[in-house]
């Protein structure tokens, strides 16, 4: 584990993170594709209570719905949650690639912020919006798996340093 990450968490990593980088990518799609046109029907809007476009272009779909409570709606740092996801998966891939004990450091914690996110988001979904993001809840699934690697990441880690030390 020294050089390079298991072949399994590698195939993972690249998996789970080309994935929900897609997803992202697809999700910024419909949201700038919304507000150009109201009336853009996305593939993920299979229904009034199933529509993925709804929650984007809600407030919750801007800097968690927060950003806003504190800054203004056109803040900078109010960006549409998609570019964040973008920005996570990039990273989650490009420190993937390290073997360092710092990197699986931030790989945990930046995966524990993300499935915070993505509970308090599904909290947001089921509650406040009464909707069914398709979407969404593949990326919440993505973030806990990716949690799921970066913990064996890290335990791999701690386990190779005992050995040899």
């Amino acid at each position: 584990m020294a050089g390079r990450a298991p072949s399994w968490e590698r195939a993972a990593r690249w998996s789970l993170c080309t994935l929900g980088m897609l997803l992202s990518v697809y999700a910024l799609h419909v949201e700038l594709s919304r507000e150009r046109d109201p009336g853009y029907r996305a593939m993920c809007d299979l229904g009034a209570s199933v529509s993925c476009s709804k929650v984007f272009t809600s407030r919750w779909g801007r800097g968690f719905g927060l950003v806003q409570l504190v800054l203004s709606k056109e803040s900078i740092l109010n960006q549409p949650n998609s570019i964040l996801g973008i920005i996570f998966y990039t990273l989650q891939l490009a420190l993937g690639q390290s073997a360092s004990s710092k990197a699986a450091l931030f790989l945990v914690l930046s995966s524990w912020v993300s499935v915070a996110g993505s509970l308090f988001l599904a909290g947001v979904l089921l509650f406040i919006l009464e909707d069914l993001c398709l979407v969404c809840v593949t990326t919440y699934l993505i973030n806990f798996a990716l949690l799921y690697t970066n913990l064996r990441r890290k335990r791999g880690l701690t386990l190779a340093k005992e050995k040899a030390g």
